[in-house]
């Protein structure tokens, strides 16, 4: 394969790079209240704009057979706000002997305590065919659910309670999640015939909307470069969340794969993904 052709099939790794990059040179650009106004251009705009696309480009059977599928919502759902956060925590109890800095691990335990992403979640499943509808449900109504869930948990395993805004958080992920994807699915009644004729790239699209959210968070990471961490614990902790993503990433492909699973292998894709990674809405809306 020509190096240009190369460039091309992987030019969503490349622009996550070149977005690191973009974000370590210059993070004032990026970061929130900066030129670029990531509170409103990320947090509203681009979630927007992703379930938008979703909607336009799913077949409103796929929304509702995906609707049904409580096998498979059970699932996802238990795996992320109930399995996870139980398996940090007995993990942690190991490492707090460890010299590994104490907020480190709290940090650890508050990320597993948190309900699935809104918008990486579908955009992953969706580049690799997988089972989109159940994505977008599961992330809407596992973000729902982590608003009243998470705070619970915090208090069940970090013994401290925590403040979320319900009214604000509730009414940006009804505004930014549900509205666009009905937006979406209207408007796609009246240009069915001319989305199936041309097939506008929706992959392609969502894939550049988490390019820049990918920026962004990075542009928050490193304009706080001072941080009182010793390095064996920045990296070691580093390696750990590596290590937990990828084991329970697997650990769901083994259960959904099962051959009385009853699960395809696009749900299989959509469950690895909803419910190994983490949003991070509900920390930075009770900071």
């Amino acid at each position: 394969m020509r190096p240009l052709e190369r460039m091309r099939k992987e030019w969503f790794m490349i622009g996550i790079v070149l977005a690191i990059g973009a974000a370590k040179l210059e993070p004032s650009v990026g970061v929130n209240g900066g030129p670029l106004k990531p509170e409103v251009t990320v947090s509203y705009i681009a979630v927007a704009t992703i379930f938008f696309n979703s909607g336009l480009s799913l077949k409103t059977e796929e929304l509702t057979s995906a609707l049904v599928h409580l096998k498979l919502h059970l699932f996802i759902q238990v795996f992320t706000l109930a399995f996870f956060p139980a398996t940090i925590w007995l993990f942690l109890q190991l490492l707090s002997v460890t010299s590994i800095n104490e907020w480190l691990l709290k940090g650890l335990q508050t990320v597993g305590c948190m309900p699935p992403p809104v918008s990486s979640a579908v955009i992953l499943t969706k580049a690799v065919g997988g089972n989109e509808a159940a994505a977008i449900f599961n992330s809407a109504f596992g973000s729902f659910l982590g608003i009243v869930v998470t705070p619970l948990l915090l208090l069940l395993f970090l013994g401290s309670s925590s403040s979320v805004p319900f009214t604000s958080i509730f009414s940006q992920l009804f505004m930014t999640v549900v509205v666009p994807l009905i937006i979406g699915q209207i408007v796609r009644r009246y240009i069915k015939d001319w989305l199936e004729r041309k097939q506008p790239p929706f992959g392609t699209v969502s894939s550049s909307v988490l390019l820049m959210i990918i920026y962004t968070t990075f542009c928050d990471t490193f304009s706080n470069p001072h941080i009182d961490l010793d390095k064996f614990s920045l990296v070691l902790i580093l390696f750990i969340i590596v290590s937990i993503q990828l084991s329970f990433m697997l650990l769901t492909f083994i259960f959904s794969t099962r051959n009385n699973s009853g699960f395809t292998p696009a749900d299989t894709v959509a469950i690895v993904f909803c419910s190994t990674h983490k949003s991070l809405t509900l920390v930075n809306a009770s900071n």
